[in-house]
């Protein structure tokens, strides 16, 4: 069987930069999806955070799977949770504030969900989490923290990268880096080198 093709089913920069640093090649294609809707209607469920996570992973893989039959479609998402409460990408400065202070010495979790489908047919999936646990933050930081990774840390859940400034907001962590990015890589690779879709 020849090599199939892979397709992302995502707008995720961040997820592009790791299967093309993986040295993967792959298409993009964006899924049209209301994720707001789903999320809403499974938190009135009850559903747990990585359930709610595996569903918008296999929405978006769902979508755009029968567009391309004869690859495999990669769909992603990631939901943080703390005491309960799923938190979203921040509106505002001020809600990143709000965002910030609610997680501040506490543990929360990131949920990264990865949901393959051939066409029509989820063939793979795969979830895991992380554990980061914030310190004691001064309103002060927090505002000079805000005015100089805004353009940045307004597309993260949780107002932060690791990879950057972010760092300095956490005492342990907890879990793959990778998972912390918004990506099961490891898994994802593994299955993509036993189903012979990349060489090993």
């Amino acid at each position: 069987m020849p090599p199939e093709d892979l397709v992302l089913a995502s707008g995720s920069a961040t997820r592009a930069s790791m299967l093309r640093a993986a040295g993967l090649e792959f298409d993009v294609v964006m899924p049209r999806v209301d994720e707001g809707a789903l999320k809403d209607a499974l938190l009135a469920e009850g559903a747990p955070a990585r359930d709610i996570a595996d569903a918008l992973a296999e929405m978006k893989a769902a979508r755009v799977g029968p567009r391309r039959p004869e690859a495999l479609t990669l769909g992603c998402d990631q939901v943080l949770s703390c005491d309960g409460r799923l938190f979203s990408k921040p509106a505002t400065v001020e809600d990143a504030r709000e965002q910030l202070i609610a997680l501040m010495e506490r543990t929360h979790r990131l949920h990264s969900a990865a949901v393959i489908y051939r066409g029509d047919e989820p063939i793979w999936r795969h979830v895991s989490e992380a554990r980061l646990t914030m310190g004691r933050l001064s309103e002060e930081w927090i505002a000079g923290y805000l005015a100089r990774n805004w353009e940045s840390v307004r597309h993260s859940v949780g107002c932060y990268q690791i990879e950057s400034e972010g760092i300095r907001l956490f005492t342990r962590i907890e879990g793959d880096h990778f998972t912390i990015l918004g990506l099961p890589l490891l898994p994802l690779l593994s299955f993509l080198s036993a189903r012979g879709t990349i060489p090993s």
